[in-house]
């Protein structure tokens, strides 16, 4: 059964504007652009690293520490692009109930012989 306009022709599916995914092109210069500002943070982390490593040692160990854990992070960003899946992660398992209804409502269930025998 289809459904039907007030012409008494077949309703076709409008698409939305905003259900279309960002370009290509776009997706790939916004993860381009993320990737080098944490490059540019990096290196500005390095340098400081070095600046400061007579005066605040400790300074220095954040700062070395961000410059090598920045690159790991950047790469996650920059490859996380339009292929995003979002998963059920609910507790709740959904089951399909076969068309006459539940498990065993017409004697069929899992400790049932199968049709062939009876």
């Amino acid at each position: 059964m289809s459904r039907r306009r007030a012409g008494g022709r077949a309703a076709d599916p409008v698409p939305s504007i905003t259900a279309a995914p960002e370009p290509l092109a776009d997706d790939q210069a916004r993860r381009t652009r993320r990737y080098l500002v944490q490059m540019g943070v990096r290196v500005v982390c390095f340098l400081a690293a070095i600046a400061v490593a007579d005066r605040l040692p400790w300074l220095t160990v954040v700062l070395a520490a961000a410059a090598v854990v920045l690159p790991y992070s950047a790469v996650l960003f920059a490859n996380a692009g339009r292929d995003q899946a979002h998963y059920d992660t609910s507790p709740v398992e959904h089951l399909q109930l076969p068309p006459g209804g539940a498990p065993g409502a017409h004697g069929i269930g899992p400790g049932d012989p199968p049709e062939e025998d009876r």
